[in-house]
């Protein structure tokens, strides 16, 4: 008998499971897609370590002709790869590349570390000077693939012994050798990968460094050098190797940086990043609850009243639940398969974002975890909501007292007009028998839809002002001049002078860097001033430094080492040591050795204390609005006795480019569960019409008027909406506020509470109005009720 009614099912009412069908399958494939993408990004880090060979520390010494031998014969080194840091050559094709890109200079490259995941193409030959690969970005914006070519002129040995020897202002004069490399390949390693901000690199192979060497690093020596190290233990060999290469060079203040710190910060992004993207799936899932759960409700409603006839003839009520369910459990099967393949096919553009960057295996991926259980949970969830809603419509359920509502009954002790009392009655009481509407969804859907798309709005509004202020992240100077490296701080800045008594100069302060040890944790210290016109520094916790035994932790290092706000942590510079006492916690200038939530901060004095030299010396300036500050650089050039100045532009944030990133998301969100509220204010309203009809035709024969049925129904939805803004605004803002301060202590940045000015402003009247609109067919339904059919048919 199921078959037969299943057959009668598909002829008669084909249209609304094909609907059915295909809103389940956008729905699930969108949830199953986010979802799938979300674990896909949360994991691209881990699966591209894992296949990869990759480096667990980047030795930085800063030191010209350093003696990489040393650090390769260390017992537990189990591989180095050098890189030359000295500018030696300009793009000449494709034009607009910077001339900064790598080039490798150790035959262990990409053999026994870093070995790349190849996506297209192949690794340059052995002995092959004049072949390169490239990043994915590098096609992207510069249209270059493999089998094109890229051309690049060398500077002279003579050229770069000048810039080592004299300083930034050097002429590298390009005039060496012209090479044109052809692509071969596009690779990517946790070293050699895009990043959100980047435009793609062409990397050379370590054929060119060998045939070119004092085309790179000159012929005196004073080229600078960096490694990546794999250890043979990993990286929980990192002390054992810094203690080893401590006692090898002589020197504690040589820069290392962890590679398992630098994972774990951009793993802390693309974990937000993936619990944002499922956030949007289970929103998405929220507003397809609702909308196909009421399309189902309705479904199986209109085939238990056809099937209640059969009960004369012996259909057993269980019989009828199972009939009326089975077009539903079809269309979902379909559905779901459909919906599988959707995901299936989005996952080509997954995972999104930054972790498409570090994707070891990028392109269509079947996630059997997520797929075949989301398959199977879309047709089971429809079964029971189908099942349910069959059995409450025969009449199976019992019934129920009715619930009624205070509020209502404040506004009929108020004698108000009858279309307030009774529209307030609707939207608040569920009503009895068959013409009994359930309410409380569709308060929930309202209040929940309000405090989605306002905390939403509340969260975007804090990623957009973290994404355009620097300052915020610690970063409140606007350049650099780069004076010196490796010598001793002027005890009277000439040049600081100068720039503090500029009209156009907000603030200033001079930046000796030096990298001291804490332990087993390296600390890159900053100096900073404290005079009139003292750059300003974002503090978290606590005060600047005051004396020559006081220091201020960024956030990030001060959690390494444990580190409180009164506590004292030893610091060993180069040769001196001292302990010195915590006095703040917040951000630093990032430079060459530190990002801008590691390090910290000493005085002068504190600084002279540990250090007998630095690294490097720059002026830090911010301006005022609208003012270049490379103009700066006249004034700096005036000043008698200055060498050479370098103009640097701030270190680009790659933070701000990630936060950018996320702006979408969160407008995407809001989308959604402002679908959600719609849909269940749209579909109480027009059940409570067609339920509630008998009602309303008895009110009619006794007086009511067609604008006073309509008005019942406006009165209905505006209750509603403002039920859900009393709830919904403070519960959204504070939520969104929450949520961004969780993500201000996880990236981190300074915390400015959000306010979404304009959502505030509008979501009121913008609820009001869509409220009235989704009123206005269900209204016209009430006030053309044909009286005496409705009254003959009950």
């Amino acid at each position: 008998m199921s078959g037969i009614w299943l057959r009668l099912e598909i002829r008669r009412r084909w249209r609304s499971l094909v609907v059915l069908a295909l809103l389940i399958a956008f729905a699930a494939g969108t949830v199953l897609a986010a979802v799938a993408g979300a674990r896909r990004g949360a994991t691209a880090i881990d699966r591209l370590v894992a296949v990869t060979l990759p480096f667990d520390a980047v030795v930085v010494p800063s030191i010209p002709g350093f003696d990489w031998e040393k650090v390769r014969a260390l017992p537990s080194v189990a591989a180095l790869m050098t890189i030359p840091l000295t500018p030696a050559y300009e793009v000449l094709d494709p034009p607009g590349v910077a001339p900064d890109l790598p080039i490798t200079s150790d035959a262990t490259t990409w053999k026994t570390i870093e070995k790349p995941v190849v996506l297209e193409g192949r690794l340059p030959s052995p002995g092959r000077a004049d072949e390169v690969v490239i990043l994915p970005k590098f096609t992207e914006t510069y249209g270059k693939a493999v089998g094109d070519t890229v051309t690049v002129r060398l500077s002279t040995p003579e050229a770069v012994d000048a810039i080592l020897s004299q300083g930034p202002t050097g002429d590298l004069a390009f005039t060496g050798p012209t090479l044109t490399a052809r692509i071969v390949g596009v690779i990517r390693s946790p070293w050699f990968s895009d990043t959100i901000e980047s435009k793609g690199e062409v990397i050379f192979p370590p054929a060119l460094f060998a045939k070119y060497q004092d085309n790179v690093l000159g012929t005196k020596g004073l080229g600078v050098v960096q490694a990546l190290v794999r250890l043979k233990g990993g990286p929980a060999a990192l002390p054992t190797f810094k203690r080893e290469l401590a006692q090898a060079t002589g020197r504690t203040s040589i820069d290392v940086w962890p590679a398992e710190e630098m994972k774990t910060s951009e793993q802390q992004f693309l974990v937000f990043e993936s619990l944002s993207l499922l956030a949007f799936g289970l929103a998405v899932l929220a507003a397809a609850l609702v909308l196909i759960g009421q399309s189902v409700t309705r479904y199986t409603a209109a085939t238990a009243a056809d099937l209640h006839q059969l009960r004369a003839v012996g259909m057993t009520p269980w019989q009828g639940v199972g009939n009326a369910s089975l077009g539903p459990v079809l269309a979902a099967t379909v559905g779901a398969v459909l919906g599988v393949g959707l995901a299936y096919g989005a996952s080509d553009w997954m995972p999104a974002g930054a972790a498409a960057l570090l994707e070891p295996d990028p392109g269509l991926d079947f996630d059997a975890l997520i797929l075949i259980p989301g398959a199977l949970a879309v047709p089971a969830a429809v079964a029971l909501a189908a099942v349910l809603s069959a059995w409450a419509a025969l009449g199976r359920l019992g019934s129920r007292p009715v619930r009624r509502s205070a509020v209502a009954g404040l506004v009929a002790r108020a004698n108000l007009p009858v279309p307030a009392v009774v529209g307030t009655r609707f939207a608040l009481e569920p009503g009895r028998g068959r013409g009994a509407v359930p309410v409380r969804p569709a308060l929930l859907g309202t209040v929940t839809g309000v405090l989605g798309v306002l905390a939403a709005f509340t969260f975007s509004s804090g990623v957009t002002d973290a994404g355009e202020r620097p300052e915020r992240f610690g970063q409140t100077f606007h350049a650099g001049i780069y004076l010196a490296q490796n010598g001793k701080v002027p005890a009277d800045d000439a040049v600081r002078r100068a720039l503090a008594q500029h009209p156009d100069v907000t603030g200033v302060t001079g930046d000796a860097t030096g990298v001291a040890q804490s332990g087993k944790t390296a600390v890159a210290l900053h100096t900073f001033d404290q005079g009139p016109k003292a750059l300003p520094v974002v503090v978290s916790e606590g005060r600047l430094p005051r004396d020559d035994q006081e220091v201020m932790l960024a956030v990030n290092t001060a959690k390494t080492l444990g580190a409180d706000i009164g506590d004292e942590i030893p610091l060993t510079g180069d040769p001196d040591r001292g302990t010195f006492r915590v006095s703040g916690i917040g951000f630093v200038p990032e430079g060459a050795h530190n990002k801008y939530f590691d390090g910290g901060l000493v005085t002068q004095e504190g600084f002279d204390a540990l250090f007998d030299t630095f690294k490097f010396y720059s002026v830090l300036v911010a301006v005022r609005p609208g003012v270049d500050p490379q103009t700066l650089m006249d004034t700096v050039n005036k000043v008698p006795g200055v060498e050479f100045a370098y103009y640097e532009p701030p270190i680009p944030l790659v933070q701000l480019a990630q936060i950018r990133d996320m702006e979408l998301l969160p407008v995407l969100l809001a989308a959604f569960l402002a679908l959600l509220a719609v849909g269940a204010v749209g579909h109480v309203l027009a059940t409570a019409v067609r339920r509630r009809s008998h009602e309303v035709a008895v009110m009619r024969a006794l007086g009511l008027t067609r604008r006073q049925a309509r008005w019942i129904v406006v009165t209905q939805a505006s209750v509603l909406a403002a039920i859900g803004l009393l709830f919904g605004v403070p519960l959204g803002l504070a939520l969104g506020r929450t949520l961004w301060r969780l993500v201000a202590d996880t990236w981190p940045f300074a915390y400015v509470p959000p306010l979404a000015f304009w959502a505030l402003l509008l979501v009121a009247p913008v609820s009001l109005v869509i409220a009235n609109v989704l009123a206005a067919w269900p209204g016209g339904l009430a006030a053309r009720l044909r009286i005496s059919q409705v009254l003959r048919a009950e």
